[in-house]
C-alpha cells in the first residue's frame, strides 16, 4: 500500500509590520499633506484681511488713530492677527481632509540632539548673513523700536504684554502659518528650494509694516533657513525655537538688556512647551476601550 507524497507548502512568513520603518529624513505618507499650492496663498490673503478687519475694529473702540494706535490697541491686534495665522491654516487645510495637528509639524522630531545642532547652526548662519548684510548697507544702528511702539515700557504689565506677543504668540503663529501650512503647500508644487526661497520672501516682506526696511532681507533668510529646518527634522518645534530664541534675544537688545534675554528665552520657551503639550494630548487618538470583565 502506497501513500501519496506529501504536500509541499512554502514556509510561512511573518506578516510584515502594518507601519515600517522608513529611512532617515523620509516622513510617512499620512504625514505629507497634500494640500494644493494655491491654498497656501488664498490663506495668507484671508489670514491678512481678516486680521487687518480685526485691528481696524479695535483700533477703533481703542480711540486711537492708524497713525498712531494706542499700545494696548496694538497688542490686542497683533493677537488677533496670530489668532488670524492659525485660524486661516486650519480651515483651508481643511479643505483637503480633516487637519491634525501633526500634519503642520506639530510633532517631535526624530533625534532631538541633532534637531538641537540644527537650531544652533541655522542660527549662526542667519547671524553671519545678517552680519555682512548690515555691514554692506553700512548700517550700525539695529535697534529695533516695536517694543516702544507697543509700550513695553509704560508698566510691568504692558513689559509682560510684549514679551508673550514677540516671543511667545508670533513664532508659534507665525511658524504654523508659513512653515507649517505656506511652505508645505507650495512644496507640493515645485519641491523644496523653490517653496522655501517664495516662503522666505514672503515671510520677510509681510513684516515691513512692523520692522525697518534694512532688516526685510535678512528676514527673508531668515524665513529661508526656517523652512530648511522644518525640511530636515520633520517637526515645527526645532522652528518654532529658533524663532522664539530670534526674537527674544532681538527684543532684549533692542531694550538694552543683559540677564533678562535668557531669562525671557528660557521662560517663552518654557510657555510654548507647555501649550504644545496641550495641544498634543489633546489631539491624540483615543486608547483602545478596557475588555469587558
Amino acid at each position: 500500500m502506497s501513500t501519496p507524497p506529501p504536500m509541499w507548502t512554502p514556509p510561512a512568513h511573518p506578516a510584515p509590520p502594518e507601519r515600517p520603518e522608513l529611512p532617515d529624513g523620509v516622513v510617512p505618507a499620512e504625514r505629507e499633506p497634500r494640500w494644493r499650492p494655491w491654498t497656501s496663498w488664498a490663506a495668507l490673503v484671508a489670514a491678512l484681511a481678516a486680521a487687518t478687519v480685526l485691528g481696524g475694529i479695535v483700533l477703533v473702540l481703542g480711540g486711537g488713530s492708524a497713525e498712531d494706535p494706542p499700545p494696548a490697541a496694538q497688542i490686542v491686534a497683533t493677537l488677533l492677527q496670530d489668532a488670524c495665522f492659525i485660524g486661516a491654516a486650519w480651515v483651508f487645510a481643511g479643505l483637503a481632509s480633516r487637519p491634525r495637528p501633526e500634519q503642520f509639524g506639530l510633532r517631535p522630531p526624530k533625534r532631538w540632539v541633532a534637531a538641537a545642532g540644527l537650531v544652533v547652526a541655522g542660527y549662526f548662519a542667519v547671524l553671519v548673513f545678517s552680519g555682512i548684510w548690515l555691514a554692506l548697507l553700512g548700517q550700525t544702528d539695529t535697534a529695533d523700536d516695536l517694543p516702544d511702539q507697543l509700550g513695553a515700557n509704560d508698566s510691568t504689565v504692558a513689559l509682560l504684554a510684549v514679551v508673550f506677543v514677540v516671543a511667545v504668540a508670533a513664532p508659534v503663529a507665525e511658524e504654523f502659518l508659513f512653515r507649517g501650512y505656506f511652505f508645505t503647500a507650495l512644496r507640493n508644487w515645485r519641491g523644496l528650494w523653490p517653496a522655501a526661497l517664495i516662503t522666505g520672501l514672503v515671510f520677510g516682506s509681510i513684516h515691513a509694516v512692523s520692522s525697518p526696511a534694512v532688516f526685510l532681507v535678512p528676514l527673508a533668510a531668515f524665513g529661508v533657513v526656517l523652512c530648511l529646518l522644518y525640511a530636515r527634522t520633520g517637526s515645527l518645534y526645532p522652528c518654532i525655537a529658533l524663532h522664539c530664541i530670534n526674537n527674544s534675544i532681538a527684543l532684549g537688545s533692542s531694550m538694552d538688556w543683559s540677564w533678562q534675554i535668557p531669562v525671557t528665552m528660557v521662560s517663552a520657551l518654557g510657555l510654548i512647551t507647555a501649550g504644545l503639550a496641550v495641544v498634543r494630548r489633546r489631539s491624540a487618538p483615543a486608547g483602545p476601550a478596557p475588555a469587558p470583565a
